[in-house]
Formats: C-alpha cells, structure tokens, sequence
C-alpha cells in the first residue's frame, strides 16, 4: 500500500516544483529568422506605394501624371506619420470591440521587446506600410480634379477614422476576428474598404470636366505595366508576410499569392480575346492586381490549387464591373470599385468556400463548414456599411471649408501645373508659362525679334 502511493506522491511533489517555475517563464523571445522575414516584409510593402503610383500615373492623361503619383507618394508622409502618432493603437490597442485603447499612442510602450516572435518596433512599422498603401488605393477614383489640399486632409483622417477602427475589428481582436471572420492580409481591411470608399469619394467630389465627352487615354501603358510588376513583387512581403513568421503559413501563402494572379490574367486575356480578338497591356496589369486582391483574405487559409480557382474566378466579376461602370455616370476614374472593391468582395466570400483546415485551420464551405461563408458575408456587409457612411461624412466636413474638386479651368490647364507647378513632361526649356491667378487672362508681351519669326516668348 505504501509503495503504491510512493509515486504519486513523488508526482505531487513535482508538479509543486513546477507551479513556480511555470508562473516565472520568461517573455517570448525574439526569433531572429521572423525578424529578418518580417524586415524584408515591411520593405516590400513599402515598395507596393510607388507601384501603385506608376500603375495610376500611367494611366492617366500626361497633364495629371506627376499629380496622381504624388497622391500616392504624399501618403508615406501624412497616412505614416498620422498611424505612428495614432491609428496604430486605435488599430491594435487592447482596448474593446470597436476600438483599441491609447495605450500606445505617439508611439508610448512600443519598442524593442517582442510581439509574438519579433520586435514590437518591426511590428508596428509594418502594419504602417498597410496603412500607407490602403489610402492611395482611394486616389485611383478622384485622380484628374481633387484637389491636393482636400485630399491629403481625407486621407489622413480617413486612416484614424475608417482604416484603423476596421483595422482592430479584424487583426486587433475586435468584433469581426471574434466572430471568426477570416482575412489574412486584408480583403476588408485594404481592398474592400478602399474600394467603397473611392467610390462615395468620386460621387460626392463629382465627374471630372471632359467626363463623357473626351476620351481620355492612358498617356503611357509602360508605366502601368512597370506599376503591376511592383505590386506583383511587393505584395509577396504583403500576403507572406501576414504569417509574421518565417514559416509554413508564410511559405502557403507566397504560394497561393503567385498562383492566382497568373490565374486571373489567363481568364483576362481570353476573355478580352472573346469581346474585342485582341489581349489589351492595360487589361494584362489590371487583372495581375485584380488576381492579387482576390487572393489576399484567403492567403494563408486555401491551397495552391484552390488559389489557381480562385485566381480563375475572381477575374469575371472584376472584369464585367468595369464594362458596367463604363456605361453608367459614375466617374470612378481608374475604377477602384471593380478592381478593389469587387475584388475584394469575391476574394473575401472565395475565402469562405475554399478555406482549408490543412492550410489554415479552418475549413469552408467545400470542406464541410458553411457557416463561414455566412462570417465572411458578414464581414463584407459590416465593412461596406462602415466605411461607405463615415467617408461620406468625413468628404462632406472637409467640404464645409475647402472646395474638394478643382475648377474647370485648373482641370483643363492639367493638375500637375495647377496643383504643385510642374510638369511630368517637358518640351525645351518649358512647356508652360505658369502665371498668377490675377494675370491668367492677361496677354504675356514678345520681344520683337521672337515675335518677327513666329518664336514662342
């Protein structure tokens, strides 16, 4: 009897030892492997900015080139700076449902103690890199008359107001992750908040000048190719880098996040063959970004071949939401509705469908789980809903004290000239003669000599 409680005894014991030891471990240790991952991450989103500013920039007309790209370009500044002052802790802060509390505003308990596997610091620069690149997704649908003023005052608020509350309700633990709602690298939080909010942003600035009576051509296809093969490069560091480790989940979705795009363009192209006998290079950039976004939510959640699906799939509503768009008023520019917008939709309701316990954890509809669609439909309409009232509101304050669209006038002279005193393109020694307001209408005097043999002063 007494040997038969020896053992138990002896395991009681341990188990005492252990209590202590167990309630002292030590804080999670930074592996140097996911840090060096997530670097290169954060670099390669930070790269996806200036591939958004070539894509947009090239397609629109030569006059508005050098203002589209600083639309995008100017969001580094004001959208980075506004996210390490505030949005970050409203995204990520413990806080509750909606909201993260300020415990980490102006940067306050961020340093270089570890966030999961890597640096708190590292962390937070790399959900900046997001945040930066989200806003210029807007510019796609105002670019060629919002003022630059007015829209840098949008995007900025926009980023505390609508990015980071969505931000925390998905990644921060906040409503929509609770509920098991699925985005791995942000088919709510980017493409489909952008995209509606690009939209209520072109109707309520209104349609640009020649909107519908000139047709206003790509000034350099070039460039919106250069433009997608960044966004193509970069967003490997977007979706891969979502795992925040160098490891299997991240390697599933640099997987899934090169397969589907090709996908896209395949259908893209056949089906610009069908309606026109010809694959158009506007159309080949467009759908390696529309195959991009339809990926993101499901990245880390489907397998390599369900990506090549959903790759496949993701490119017909796109691609007829653009035919739509063309015969209705709506002056989406660039139409960020139908690549983002849309996209992000289909990528985020696929999600539901094709999700994979064996890739992510979670299974979906084909795997025996529908309830998940139902989640991923909740987390499409939640999104829409939000972020369509409060741009709405955020465009009309700002509207109360500064015009948002440039007169017809400044449209006509070209916003580059107009709204930063420049040209993308030169002829000479200049182009165009930039005069004061007041002295617009007045006649510029040639010397004579220039004047006797037709010159230009």
């Amino acid at each position: 009897m007494v040997s038969s409680l020896l053992p138990a005894a002896a395991l009681l014991a341990a188990l005492q030892d252990a209590a202590p030891a167990a309630a002292a471990a030590p804080p999670p240790a930074i592996v140097p492997a996911d840090t060096a991952w997530m670097l290169i991450s954060t670099a390669l989103v930070l790269l996806m900015t200036p591939g958004v500013a070539f894509f947009y920039g090239g397609l629109v007309r030569a006059k508005n080139a050098l203002n589209t790209m600083m639309m995008c370009m100017a969001a580094f500044g004001v959208c980075g700076i506004v996210w390490a002052l505030l949005g970050y802790t409203l995204a990520f802060g413990t806080g509750g449902a909606f909201l993260g509390d300020l415990q980490f505003a102006f940067l306050n308990n961020v340093g270089v103690d570890a966030k999961g596997t890597i640096p708190h610091a590292l962390f937070m620069a790399y959900q900046a890199s997001f945040a930066v690149v989200t806003a210029t997704l807007i510019a796609g649908a105002i670019v060629d008359r919002m003022r630059f003023g007015p829209y840098l005052a949008f995007i900025a608020l926009w980023t505390i107001f609508v990015y980071a509350p969505i931000a925390h309700w998905v990644w921060g633990g906040g409503w929509l992750s609770k509920l098991g709602v699925l985005d791995f690298a942000g088919g709510t939080v980017v493409h489909i908040n952008a995209g509606v909010a690009a939209v209520i942003a072109a109707v309520v600035v209104g349609k640009r000048k020649d909107f519908g009576r000139t047709a206003m051509l790509p000034h350099n296809v070039p460039f919106a190719l250069l433009g997608a093969a960044l966004l193509y490069f970069g967003w490997f560091g977007f979706n891969a880098g979502s795992a925040l480790a160098a490891n299997g989940s991240a390697a599933g979705a640099f997987a899934t996040t090169m397969l589907a795009p090709m996908a896209t363009l395949c259908v893209w192209m056949a089906l610009d063959a069908l309606r026109t006998q010809r694959a158009t290079a506007v159309g080949a950039a467009t759908a390696i970004v529309v195959g991009l976004v339809v990926i993101t939510p499901a990245a880390g959640f489907v397998s390599p071949k369900s990506a090549i699906i959903m790759g496949a799939l993701g490119a017909l509503p796109s691609y007829y939401a653009i035919l739509w768009r063309s015969r209705t008023r709506l002056d989406d520019s660039l139409d960020v509705l139908a690549g983002h917008g849309v996209g992000g939709m289909t990528g985020a309701l696929l999600t539901g469908v094709f999700a994979e316990a064996a890739w992510g954890g979670t299974n979906g509809l084909l795997y025996g789980n529908p309830k998940q669609l139902v989640l991923q439909a909740t987390g499409v309409g939640a999104t829409i809903v939000y972020s369509a009232v409060v741009s709405f509101v955020l465009l009309k304050a700002i509207g109360l004290v500064a015009k948002l669209s440039a007169d017809a006038r400044d449209q006509g002279v070209g916003m580059d000239i107009t709204q930063h005193g420049e040209e993308a393109y030169t002829h000479g020694e200049g182009a165009v003669l930039v005069l004061a307001d007041d002295a617009a209408t007045q006649p510029v005097a040639r010397p004579a000599a220039v004047a006797a043999v037709g010159g230009v002063a």
